[in-house]
């Protein structure tokens, strides 16, 4: 029998819609309420453009006035903020030994559609996370960050109260926080405390774990350094996702010479901080690459602190 070849099998019009579905099903993040794809976002991913600008209105201020039959009210202005957010385009290639053994299944398609999006979940996952160390690296975010970890024995230790000051970093929205990410480290901690509960999946399966009723996500991309790690605490829908349109999204190729099939996928896409905005202060190219997301000169908070949905919580575990 001839062996199976990737342009036999790709369908780019059944294959790209596959990848974005299956990788929001298999992001940890995604499926923790963190992230939140919305129909705007996907427009404004699409419309064009290496900066995305969001307007918004800002909440109204000051006190109420007494009426009076001998003065008029004070017209006060109502006005308008920007939101920022950067188009990411990112694109990957794969040669067919890589994907070997995807090709023996009875579904060879659904098996390399789900090697791809178990791909772009992993790098939209270490995306959000070095955005967010550029992000809390910002002086503009210090109202959403609390380190403990220069206090001397229990006080600088992740515990139930720790943990309950940090989200008052949001004071009277701290009960919208749901989700916390942690280092395994951290996780392991909490467990041989006896703090981790479990509840069950869709599928009734008691596996997802949960601390203070919050959902926990374990990644060791989450910072650590000499005893001191950094736990981020989440509201939902703390990042817009909007799903572009590269102009190729997907293409297969060969080189005859080596033998090798090529499946190439790209993805332009917005995953954003609600209420930081992206400054572009340093991008060599097109897009920025998750290094300069690192960079706390691109990004500026532009939300009041208790509007933007994440908290980051330096501590130690002992």
């Amino acid at each position: 029998m001839a062996a199976t070849k990737i342009a036999n099998v790709i369908v780019p019009e059944v294959f790209n819609p596959y990848v974005i579905e299956r990788t929001a099903e298999l992001s940890a993040v995604q499926a923790a309420g963190i992230i939140e794809n919305s129909p705007e976002l996907d427009a404004l991913a699409t419309a064009g453009g290496k900066l995305i600008n969001m307007p918004y209105w800002k909440d109204l201020t000051g006190a109420d006035e007494v009426l009076s039959d001998a003065a008029s009210l004070t017209v006060n202005p109502i006005t308008s903020g920007k939101d920022v957010a950067a188009l990411l385009m990112r694109g990957k290639a794969w040669g067919v030994n890589d994907l070997a053994k995807a090709l023996s299944g009875d579904d060879p398609l659904r098996a390399i559609g789900d090697l791809v999006a178990e791909y772009w979940a992993r790098r939209r996952q270490a995306t959000l996370f070095s955005t967010l160390k550029g992000v809390f690296e910002a002086a503009s975010m210090a109202g959403n960050k609390h380190d403990i970890s220069g206090l001397s024995g229990a006080l600088a230790v992740i515990g139930g109260s720790t943990v309950i000051d940090a989200a008052t970093k949001l004071g009277d929205a701290a009960d919208s926080l749901t989700a916390l990410a942690m280092h395994s480290a951290t996780y392991a901690k909490l467990q041989k405390d006896n703090l981790i509960t479990f509840i069950p999946n869709s599928q009734g399966v008691v596996n997802i774990p949960t601390y203070m009723g919050k959902r926990v996500i374990v990644d060791d991309t989450c910072p650590q350094a000499a005893g001191v790690y950094t736990t981020y605490l989440f509201g939902q829908g703390a990042f817009g996702l909007g799903n572009g349109a590269a102009p190729v999204p997907t293409e297969t190729d060969r080189d005859s010479l080596a033998g090798e099939d090529i499946l190439i996928n790209r993805q332009h896409f917005v995953l954003h901080p609600r209420g930081v905005a992206f400054q572009n202060a340093s991008v060599a190219g097109s897009s920025p690459t998750n290094a300069e997301l690192e960079n706390e000169a691109n990004w500026l908070r532009v939300y009041e602190n208790k509007n933007i949905r994440v908290v980051s919580f330096v501590h130690k575990l002992a």
